[in-house]
């Protein structure tokens, strides 16, 4: 990045958009160049170890998790991300939640670092609703009030036409054009609209259409019953809490793993090293590379990974497996594999051998001893 003005560098924002594919809901991350502080908006449970991996990848410090309302199709992931993070739950004072650490008011501002997003109360949809509209007016997170093209329901949960419709003409609308709006989903594929665009093209809020025209199009949707409407509504007024307050997670307790934004476990090299005689390495290159000159860990097994498959069976029973190759990637994804064949305790080595040798790990040679193939 090329040096500007300090207000230029000062308006800069780090931004990022997730998808949950199972309830189709997006997830946003905003954060402050300067320092490093972010938010999250509408997180997802199930998700929660993809989003805190990706704020530690990106070296971020999350301050707050922010809700657009009390969801009925997902169940959030802010308690799980002040268990893990420490940042504090945000969401509406009208939404009837519990467990909160700020109930938020229209115009209230949330800040993070040097920017801020500014508070607008849009009930209708449900009556704790809130859009949430970054400092510059630049972007706006409309969560359900407003949807690309559409909206969200109005028959449960206080929900109210009437009250939808003033909520996105006088407080989304009234945006500037250029204002892109960020929905809380889509089922279609599309990411992102504008202030201009849905104004003009929303077939249920947009062109001339009336408050009336808009009460009676809700009226007669006839949409079913929300699925998860009797599990995602009690905790995620409890922001998210389990009952039980357990977090749910993969068994990782035999060592100091990590999980990646892509979803990869992850094991430290220097920690194989120390524990070779607790854990199976798996060596997915080809035998050549096994022979070559980066040579291998002591005691590795080989398997390549076009082999993988249909030679699982040969693993050893019982004991954790680590999985190298060159530079970390066809090891990435013998651990899927493996995870697919019912192998629970699998992890990556990060960097693969390049990364070993760079840390003068203990590493053999092909004239110290013959491949170990199974």
């Amino acid at each position: 990045m090329m040096e500007g003005s300090m207000e230029g560098r000062r308006r800069m924002i780090l931004f990022r958009q997730l998808f949950d594919p199972q309830s189709s809901t997006y997830t946003y991350l905003l954060a402050d160049p300067g320092s490093r502080e972010a938010i999250l908006i509408d997180p997802v449970f199930e998700q929660a170890r993809r989003d805190g991996a990706l704020v530690g990848e990106l070296g971020l410090t999350l301050v707050a998790t922010l809700e657009t309302h009390v969801h009925a199709d997902h169940v959030t992931g802010a308690w799980l991300h002040k268990q893990t993070c420490g940042s504090q739950i945000l969401l509406s004072a009208a939404s009837g939640a519990e467990g909160a650490d700020r109930l938020l008011h229209h115009d209230d501002h949330v800040r993070f670092g040097d920017r801020h997003v500014v508070v607008r109360a849009t009930p209708g949809h449900t009556a704790g609703c809130l859009t949430y509209v970054l400092d510059d007016r630049s972007m706006a997170f409309t969560g359900d009030c407003l949807l690309i093209r559409g909206c969200g329901r109005t028959d449960f949960q206080g929900g109210d036409a009437a009250r939808l419709y003033r909520s996105v003409h006088d407080q989304v609308f009234a945006l500037p054009d250029a204002c892109l709006l960020f929905p809380g989903h889509d089922y279609r594929g599309l990411t992102v609209s504008s202030v201009a665009e849905e104004r003009r093209y929303n077939p249920r809020l947009g062109g001339e259409l009336s408050e009336a025209d808009f009460a009676g199009y809700m009226a007669n949707l006839g949409l079913p019953h929300p699925k998860q409407i009797d599990i995602a509504v009690p905790a995620n007024l409890k922001c998210g809490r389990p009952e039980f307050c357990a977090i749910a997670q993969e068994s990782a307790d035999w060592g100091p793993l990590q999980l990646t934004f892509a979803g990869i476990w992850e094991v430290p090299p220097q920690w194989v090293e120390e524990h070779l005689g607790e854990v199976t390495v798996l060596d997915v290159r080809e035998p050549v590379e096994f022979d070559g000159p980066l040579g291998h860990i002591p005691g590795a097994v080989l398997i390549p990974l076009g082999e993988l498959v249909d030679r699982t069976g040969e693993l050893p029973d019982g004991r954790p497996v680590v999985a190298v190759c060159r530079a970390g990637g066809r090891s990435a994804q013998a651990t899927v594999l493996l995870r697919k064949a019912g192998f629970e305790q699998v992890a990556n080595l990060p960097g693969g051998m390049l990364r070993w040798r760079a840390l003068n790990l203990a590493t053999q040679a092909a004239q110290d001893d013959a491949p170990r193939t199974i």
